[in-house]
């Protein structure tokens, strides 16, 4: 089955930079990666260029103009351009696990999409941390520092922790995968979200109206969050209103999605 990874992106080419060298050393190659750049400027489509050079998985650049946070509109875009029949999404700061994709694609189900989960990483870490320092014994360390916390996601047992429901508490799309037909069958993400906050969440919701159930993995698929200043909160009491109107609605088909790209 063939796979794509959307990485969102913005102004933060270091770290999309070691995200993208996360996903070239895996045991499973993906077949594409996608970068869902929401209107960095030109020193991200250098970096990306410079790695396209040398990369033996099909990378694309997708931009669009810098007109505020737009992740939900800049990944329907992404996703529109993809191939794979099963995606999975995550952002620029998130390093992926050497396991990841082989991990999501393991356990891909029809009627689910899979949430992951995240170590997070300190300030004092982030900003040289690179695939090639994840090790249980090295987090250890950072965490008795104070840089590391959630350290037990990083273990990678050969049975996951699996539970499947219908919750949104948790859900983050730094480590997400799902069929495509399922992300389009609901319209993908609705670009009335603007600002952080909550698209993701909102995304979910419609999913399960759909017919779809979560299902959670511990100790396999994780990824390691590296440090970064908070986004600005400005927009999400506006999106946490749009999030509630949407749970008191029955459809799951929303009216500013994917479908104008496709």
């Amino acid at each position: 089955m063939n796979i794509s990874i959307i990485i969102s992106t913005y102004n933060r080419s270091d770290y999309l930079k070691k995200t993208i060298e996360g996903y070239l050393h895996q045991n499973r190659w993906p077949d594409e990666i996608i970068i869902a750049d929401d209107g960095s400027t030109n020193d991200t489509a250098e970096m990306i260029k410079e790695i396209q050079k040398n990369s033996k998985v099909r990378i694309l650049h997708i931009w669009h103009e810098d007109k505020g946070f737009r992740a939900a509109r800049i990944r329907n875009k992404a996703v529109a351009k993809s191939s794979g029949r099963y995606l999975i999404i995550c952002d620029d700061d998130s390093i992926p696990s050497p396991a990841l994709v082989k991990d999501h694609l393991r356990h891909a189900e029809e009627g689910c999409f899979i949430q992951g989960h995240r170590v997070l990483l300190g300030s004092h870490i982030s900003e040289d941390f690179t695939f090639r320092d994840i090790s249980l014994l090295r987090l250890l360390k950072f965490s008795i520092k104070g840089q590391a916390n959630n350290i037990l996601n990083a273990l990678h047992l050969p049975v996951p922790l699996i539970r499947v429901s219908q919750k949104l508490k948790g859900i983050r799309s730094c480590n997400m995968s799902f069929f495509k037909e399922d992300f389009i069958a609901v319209n993908g993400f609705n670009e009335d979200f603007e600002g952080w906050g909550k698209e993701d969440s909102e995304l979910v919701v419609r999913f399960y109206k759909y017919g779809l159930n979560r299902k959670d993995i511990k100790f396999s698929a994780c990824c390691y969050h590296l440090y970064h200043a908070p986004y600005s909160r400005n927009s999400l009491k506006r999106n946490i209103a749009l999030l509630e109107r949407v749970q008191k609605e029955d459809d799951y088909f929303c009216k500013d999605g994917i479908d104008k790209y496709l």
